[in-house]
């Protein structure tokens, strides 16, 4: 066995004691771990509830959803053939067109703007083109664009030509 000075013994002993050390400081993460862990599995466990609250929900809707009304037909004589009564839509947020144009594809939009559009309730081409010069200018101050920003990029026009369709004119007017 080699002899070892006593500087090296000192500097085994101090090794030694600071692999010690570190082991007791990383030895409560364990813990942590394990929390972390079962609060995961609790939200988890909280989240499947809802889901089968929300099933059982959607179950028991579709259940009590009426059947469909059978009256005669008129355009039989004599015989009794039953159709069904189709009633009126309801209007619901869930049954509305809520698909939104591309506003980023007007030249003085882009992807940032259309979103500032968006949260301002502005979803469609037909809603650019439908704004009065008081809207317009509300609408500069809103977005904090200079005023007349919206008439000198000519978003109206632009909104115009994607409504109608007309993309390819759109990109060689406004490129």
């Amino acid at each position: 066995m080699p002899e070892f000075t006593t500087n090296q013994w000192a500097i085994l002993f101090l090794v030694l004691v600071l692999g010690w050390l570190l082991g007791l400081v990383s030895r409560s993460g364990g813990r942590k771990w394990k929390r972390a862990y079962q609060a995961e599995r609790d939200a988890r466990a909280d989240e499947q509830a809802e889901l089968e609250a929300a099933r059982a929900r959607v179950a028991e809707l579709e259940a009590a959803r009426p059947a469909p009304v059978l009256a005669p037909s008129p355009s039989t004589a004599g015989a009794v053939v039953e159709e069904p009564v189709v009633a009126e839509p309801v209007t619901t947020t869930e049954a509305l067109d809520l698909t939104r144009d591309d506003l980023s594809l007007i030249r003085g939009i882009g992807a940032a703007g259309q979103r500032r559009l968006n949260e301002e309730g502005i979803y469609r081409y037909s809603d650019i083109t439908g704004l009065t010069p008081a809207e317009e200018a509300e609408l500069e101050k809103r977005l904090g664009a200079d005023d007349g920003y919206i008439e000198q990029e000519q978003w109206r026009e632009q909104a115009a030509l994607l409504e109608s369709g007309q993309v390819d004119q759109h990109r060689a007017t406004f490129g």
